[in-house]
Parts: structure tokens; sequence; C-alpha cells
């Protein structure tokens, strides 16, 4: 198994040198922009990962308890410039809201 290392974020140019690994904790925002804590289960590069979360859905239950899901080719925060569909580290700051444009 191999780990990486990971330096503390001070502004937004040294995220690059992050690296999530598997099992980190990190913040996945939906669709509609809703924060998640969400673990890694997969490293594709280090901007782009696939995670798991509980879901919000209270409904959403099996013999374990509260159901998880599923994100999968999550780009990193500074690959979309939208307030969800992303991930980030838990001590970055979320994407502002942009409010969709008129056409």
């Amino acid at each position: 198994m191999t780990t990486a290392t990971t330096t503390p974020n001070t502004s937004t140019t040294e995220t690059t040198a992050r690296i999530p690994h598997v099992g980190q904790k990190v913040i996945w925002h939906d669709a509609v922009g809703k924060a998640h804590e969400a673990l890694v289960t997969a490293v594709w590069t280090p901007k782009c990962i696939n995670v798991v979360f509980v879901s919000d859905d209270e409904s959403k239950t099996d013999p374990y308890g509260r159901q998880i899901e599923r994100a999968t080719s999550c780009s990193y925060k500074d690959q979309n410039y939208v307030h969800g569909f992303y991930w980030r580290f838990e001590d970055d700051e979320p994407n502002p809201y942009v409010p969709p444009l008129e056409r």
C-alpha cells in the first residue's frame, strides 16, 4: 500500500502539493452544493478521486444502518468553478455560490 504525505495548506496555490490518500476524510459537495463528510476510496490523480459518504435520506437504511452513497471521478474544487459536484480538503474554503447565467 502506498501512502502520501500531506503538507499544510496555507494558500490555494499550495494545494497542488497536497495529494489525497485512500481512507482520508475530505468534504464532498453534491450537485446542489451541500457538503458531506466523505472518505476517499480511490485516487486517480491528485485532483480526481472517488468518495463514499452516508446518505442524508433517513429512509435509506438497511440491516447495517444508514446506507452509503458513492461519487466517482470527482474533481478537486479548483477544477470546477461551481458551488457543487466537487471535493475539497477539510481545511479548504468551499467554492462560492454563483447563480446560473440567464439565457
